[in-house]
């Protein structure tokens, strides 16, 4: 504890400590940041290290019901963050959507959307997500990925891979 008080001390420099991936890495702030961070301390003003993580998952998705051109599927995701999704997607000239995850800890929640490729009774898609919320420990969740799949058009069935960085 006395090193934690010596090191919020220092004049010249305050150490931060990032985590990705869950290793740490470390990055020097100025020592006009280190005397704002020194104003606030004792203000109930509390620092949280952001957590950057690069995912990759994948999620079986299967139909539910559908309100005209929305599906609505659930299914189990696979991958850096695994646990039960929920997928209210619009099918038109474009894939478009929201999706909530419920992985350990939490949830996380964002919409997304995706041009279809092809035609047939599988279509692929490719696009993007954004990552906008969650609850638990995700309650600050943002982040962006790639989004690629397919589309059975028969029994709506989704198969959805993405892959990009999500920071909470």
């Amino acid at each position: 504890m006395e090193k934690l008080r010596q090191a919020w001390r220092a004049p010249t420099s305050m150490l931060c400590v990032a985590v990705v991936l869950g290793a740490p890495a470390t990055t020097r702030v100025s020592p006009s940041a280190s005397a704002s961070a020194k104003a606030t301390r004792g203000r109930g003003v509390h620092a949280q290290a952001a957590r950057a993580l690069r995912a990759t998952d994948e999620a079986h998705l299967g139909y539910v019901s559908a309100s005209g051109a929305t599906l609505y599927e659930t299914g189990r995701a696979i991958g850096t963050l695994p646990g039960s999704m929920r997928v209210h997607m619009r099918i038109g000239v474009t894939f478009s959507g929201s999706f909530t995850i419920y992985a350990t800890g939490g949830s996380i929640a964002g919409h997304g959307s995706a041009t279809p490729h092809g035609v047939g009774v599988y279509e692929s898609f490719s696009g993007s997500l954004t990552v906008s919320g969650g609850s638990g420990r995700f309650r600050h969740a943002r982040g962006t990925a790639r989004l690629y799949g397919t589309f059975n058009r028969n029994s709506y069935a989704l198969l959805i891979q993405t892959q990009g960085t999500l920071r909470y």
